[in-house]
């Protein structure tokens, strides 16, 4: 399964230099089966508030066929799952994994939402839609709804200051978009664009599209301007951009009245103790018995305390749980297997490390600035973690030890590249730290800044699991033997990033690499600066992601040379050339220290209902590519009775 990953999500990075037109298309049966009406919503349909189901699917469904792990289901039941906030509504989105384009389980791109997509030279893309297909209000879905957001949403200065996304821009163009009728669309630009489909097709994907028939009331463009200024004024927000940007989101999925396209949509408005999500009875998948999918009724998220998941899900509280649950949980949960009846699956991560600690390289304090700046500061860092260790105490050594980096059966892996400057050595670190000049210490042994401050490292946390709070018990041990004390400070998810974005923070402990199996023509952006999300650089992303608007420049020798290579890689035309510019990204990543990674490859614990079919037995589970359960089509996981 792992090496599955090896297939490449950027098809179009590959395309010959000759014109060349692909096309991906899904199979479509000469003739549909005869379609039959979820229970759930046949009273809905007798008393006449909803359609026949005849009528509420496009023309040309999307049939999900049975395989050898995804058997034909039956409609109905509900799963719970626990989420430790609100915010965790975006979920639905994830999971429901209802994309334009999708991967499927062998990472290749396969239409979804799209009836099908032809590409020409790697740089034209021509979208049809399914014909009839509708939003889960019952409102048409049509180009229309592309057009809007490109016209008066993306390109609109009010709701977006910074322009289009940067994924639609090639050499800071943007593309031509041709409105040909109501259900095809093209976008070309003038160079290949390699990361359209991904950006279409991830866990948190780039959406084209907008209900046009919902937001228009509150665009300026569009609606009344005194009716739109009382709506501003009863939503007491400033402006209509900003009660437009308010209700406008549908990866957060936290507006009641947002038309979706995805499985389930909200029910209720989401409150602090939970959130319910109803089958969309527009949904556009059937089964091969004519079944509408999703085949269960309900989606519910439960909001706990992100400490109590891993003991509510060992009683059984969870029908389908991965999110707050650690390695370390697993023998807890297999107890609760044997007295509460429910599976507990080993799902292989892909991550670069399980945990990685991020120096913020753009922390506000200049002294400790110039400090993190210096290789031979993350060096003796990093030398001064004892991963042998960490792996033995806390994933019983089932791990790879190693430091930040790609993992074992990818191509461009390199034993000495992964593991430089990984290896258990205190000597080595404090003579990298007294080169440094840091030479005097406190009554405490704690060596001193060059402003005399004691090198006291806060690394801040999410505090989501007690994981990392022992990886850090442990490291905070070894580096006290080259003379920097640790301090830990959790916090929200939210107000850690804001922190980080911000420069406050010092340095931060983090999911490693999303995945560790790259091939050449996967996109190499999470190692170059090109993302504020990078917790080691957020201000040299938010300067490239804002195009210069915010955010700080790069201003080292080093990145600057992955800002260069970054570009030779999106215009690269072989293969040959791309795995040169990898291996040198790499080797750099390698040899600055960017990140501090300790174990990877550590399995995901995953609780199953009993009575929940579908969810594959042995899986990888990773955000990008793949949206962890999003890739396996949750809107076929059904409910035995």
């Amino acid at each position: 399964m792992l090496r599955n990953l090896l297939i490449s999500v950027l098809l179009l990075a590959s395309f010959p230099a000759a014109a060349e037109t692909v096309w991906l298309t899904s199979d479509e049966p000469l003739s549909l089966p005869t379609l039959q009406e979820p229970p759930m919503l046949e009273q809905a349909v007798g008393d006449g508030t909803l359609p026949p189901v005849d009528q509420r699917l496009p023309a040309i469904p999307l049939v999900v066929k049975a395989t050898e792990n995804r058997t034909i289901g039956r409609s109905g039941g509900d799963l719970k799952m626990l989420v430790g906030r609100t915010k965790d509504s975006r979920l639905l989105s994830v999971y429901g994994y209802a994309r334009l384009v999708r991967y499927d389980e062998n990472y290749n791109f396969v239409p979804d939402i799209l009836r099908q997509v032809e590409i020409v030279d790697g740089r034209s893309f021509t979208l049809y839609l399914r014909p009839g297909h509708k939003w889960s209000d019952g409102k048409p879905f049509t180009t229309r709804d592309f057009q809007y957001w490109w016209e008066d949403v993306a390109n609109n200065p009010d709701l977006s200051p910074g322009g289009p996304p940067i994924v639609m821009l090639v050499d800071g163009e943007p593309p031509v978009v041709e409105v040909i009728d109501e259900t095809t669309i093209r976008y070309t630009w003038t160079r290949p664009n390699p990361f359209f489909l991904p950006a279409l097709a991830g866990a948190t994907p780039l959406y084209i599209y907008r209900p046009f028939h919902y937001l228009k009331k509150y665009h300026a463009k569009y609606a009344d301007p005194a009716e739109l200024e009382q709506k501003v004024k009863e939503a007491e927000k400033d402006s209509w951009a900003q009660l437009h940007n308010k209700l406008d989101n549908l990866y957060n999925m936290d507006n009641v009245k947002l038309p979706t396209l995805e499985p389930w949509r909200l029910a209720a408005k989401p409150s602090a103790e939970r959130v319910v999500a109803e089958r969309n009875p527009f949904f556009h998948r059937i089964d091969e018995k004519g079944q509408q999918l999703p085949y269960l009724d309900h989606f519910n998220l439960e909001v706990v305390s992100p400490g109590l998941i891993a003991t509510k899900a060992g009683a059984g509280e969870s029908d389908l749980q991965s999110r707050g649950l650690n390695f370390s949980d697993y023998t807890f949960l297999k107890q609760g297997q044997k007295r509460k009846g429910f599976k507990v699956f080993l799902w292989d991560t892909v991550r670069g490390s399980e945990l990685a600690i991020y120096p913020n390289l753009n922390v506000d304090d200049p002294v400790w600035r110039e400090v993190l700046r210096d290789v031979r500061f993350r060096r003796a860092l990093s030398l001064a973690v004892d991963r042998h260790e960490i792996n033995q105490v806390i994933y019983y050594g089932l791990g790879v030890e190693g430091n930040h980096g790609v993992l074992p059966g990818t191509p461009l892996y390199d034993a000495e590249v992964r593991n430089a400057w990984s290896q258990f050595d205190p000597d080595l670190a404090n003579k990298l730290l007294d080169d440094m000049g840091l030479t005097q210490r406190n009554d405490d042994g704690i060596r001193l800044l060059p402003d005399g401050r004691p090198m006291e490292i806060v690394v801040e946390s999410a505090g989501e699991n007690s994981e990392e709070a022992d990886v850090l018990e442990l490291i905070n041990d070894t580096w006290r033997e080259i003379g920097i004390k640790l301090h830990t400070k959790p916090s929200e998810r939210t107000v850690l990033r804001n922190r980080i974005f911000a420069g406050e923070t010092l340095m931060a402990i983090w999911f490693g690499y999303e995945n560790g199996l790259p091939t050449a023509d996967m996109s190499p952006e999470e190692f170059v600066p090109v993302h504020q999300q990078s917790y080691q650089w957020p201000k040299w992303g938010q300067y490239y992601e804002t195009k210069g608007k915010s955010g700080e420049p790069v201003d080292m020798p080093e990145a600057k040379r992955l800002m260069e290579l970054w570009d030779e890689w999106r215009y690269a035309s072989t293969v040959e050339e791309r795995t040169k510019i990898w291996e040198e990204i790499l080797q750099i990543d390698s040899d600055q220290v960017w990140t501090i990674g300790i174990v990877a490859r550590i399995p995901q614990p995953i609780v199953v209902s009993a009575k929940l079919m579908n969810v594959p037995e042995h899986a990888v589970y990773n955000w990008e590519p793949g949206a962890q359960f999003g890739i396996y089509q949750p809107a076929s996981f059904w409910m035995a009775e």
